[in-house]
C-alpha cells in the first residue's frame, strides 16, 4: 500500500510551470512552502524535504524521514556529523545529480570540441584584427580521436562523458576511491595518480568540494601533466590552486584551461584568471539548461512514487 499524507516541506520557489507540475504531483500529500521566519518550525513536523534545507535543522528533526536537494553538489551536508544523523534513525538523503549529469558532460565535450577545432581562436580573429590564418588554424586542429582523458572523479557527470566520448574512441582513465573498472574505462585511486597525469591529453576535473579535495589540482600535480595538456573544470572552483593554474597557462606547459568555476564565485572583474592565456571561463552555467526546474521537479516527484511504494530512490547518498 503507497504511503500518503506524508507531510512535505520545500524552501525552493519553483517557476510558474514547475510549481504546477510539483501541486499535482505531490497533491495527496501535505504540501509546505515554507520560507522565512517559519522554515525551521515547519521542517520539524516535515516527512520529506525539498530544496535546500539547513543541515542543523535536518539533524535536529526526529520527524524526518528523507531529505532530497536541487542541486548536485553536497557540500554543506558532505561530513561524518551529518550522515551518521541520518543514518542512526534510518533517514535517506538524495541529490539531483540525474538533472545535472547530461548538461555538464554536453559542456566538457562541447569546450573539447572547440579547442580541438580551434574555435575560440578564430573568434578572437573575427573579434579583432579580422585577418585569414587559414594555414595556421588546420595546422593546429587536431582530432579527439585516440586521445587520452583522465577524468578526476567519476560520477554521474564523468560516467555521462564517458558515453558522449565513446564515438570518438579515446582513451579514459577515471580517478576515485575504489577503483572497480568500468565498461571503457580504467579506474585507479588516488594512489597512481601521478603515474597517469603524464599521459593525458585532458584532464577533467569533476571533484566535489570537501576536505579532501581542497586544492587537489595543485602546483606538484600540474608539473606532472604532459606539456600542453588541457584542463576542464566542472567540479568546484576550490578543488584548483589558481595561482599555480596561472603559472602552468603563462609557461604554455597547461596548454589552454576551460572554467566553468572559480574560486571565489563571481569572479571579480579584476581578478588575473581572466587575462590568463588560453584560459576560457564560463559563469558556472555547465549545468543551467531550459527546461531545468520542470527537470527538478519531476526527478523528485520520480523519487517521490519509489519513496511512497518503498523501492530504491535515485541519487542516493545516504
Amino acid at each position: 500500500m503507497a504511503r500518503t499524507g506524508l507531510a512535505i516541506w520545500c524552501n525552493v520557489s519553483f517557476e510558474a510551470g514547475a510549481a504546477e507540475i510539483l501541486r499535482a504531483g505531490t497533491a495527496k500529500h501535505q504540501f509546505t512552502f515554507a520560507n522565512g521566519d517559519n522554515a525551521s518550525l515547519a521542517l520539524a513536523s516535515a516527512d520529506i524535504a525539498l530544496g535546500q534545507p539547513d543541515p542543523e535543522a535536518v539533524m535536529a528533526s526526529s520527524r524526518l524521514q528523507w531529505v532530497h536537494i536541487t542541486s548536485a553538489g553536497y557540500t554543506r551536508y558532505d561530513n561524518d556529523e551529518f550522515r551518521n544523523a541520518l543514518q542512526s534513525r534510518g533517514a535517506m538523503f538524495t541529490n539531483s545529480s540525474h538533472v545535472y549529469d547530461e548538461p555538464c558532460a554536453q559542456h566538457v565535450l562541447a569546450m573539447m570540441l572547440a579547442l580541438a577545432r580551434q574555435l575560440p581562436q578564430s573568434y578572437e580573429t573575427q573579434r579583432t584584427d579580422k585577418s585569414w590564418p587559414g594555414g595556421e588554424r588546420r595546422a593546429n586542429s587536431y582530432l579527439l580521436n585516440g586521445q587520452t582523458v583522465l577524468l578526476l572523479g567519476y560520477g554521474a557527470i564523468g560516467r555521462r562523458l564517458v558515453e558522449l566520448l565513446a564515438p570518438f574512441k579515446m582513451n579514459i582513465i577515471a580517478v576515485r576511491r575504489n577503483a572497480q573498472d568500468a565498461a571503457g574505462v580504467k579506474v585507479i585511486t588516488e594512489a597512481a595518480l601521478n603515474e597517469v597525469l603524464p599521459l593525458a591529453d585532458h584532464v577533467v576535473n569533476i571533484l566535489p568540494d570537501n576536505s579532501s579535495t581542497m586544492r587537489f589540482v595543485n602546483a606538484q600535480r600540474l608539473s606532472l601533466c604532459k606539456r600542453g595538456a588541457l584542463l576542464y573544470n566542472v567540479g568546484r572552483g576550490t578543488t584548483v590552486d589558481q595561482e599555480a593554474l596561472m603559472r602552468a597557462l603563462e609557461t604554455g606547459h597547461i596548454g589552454a584551461a576551460y572554467l566553468d568555476v572559480t574560486d571565489l564565485e563571481p569572479l571579480l572583474p579584476s581578478h588575473p584568471l581572466w587575462n590568463a592565456p588560453n584560459c576560457f571561463i564560463t559563469p558556472h552555467t555547465a549545468g543551467g539548461h531550459k527546461g531545468e526546474q520542470e527537470r527538478l521537479v519531476r526527478h523528485f516527484l520520480d523519487n517521490l512514487a519509489a519513496f511512497e511504494n518503498d523501492t530504491p530512490l535515485q541519487d542516493r547518498v545516504i
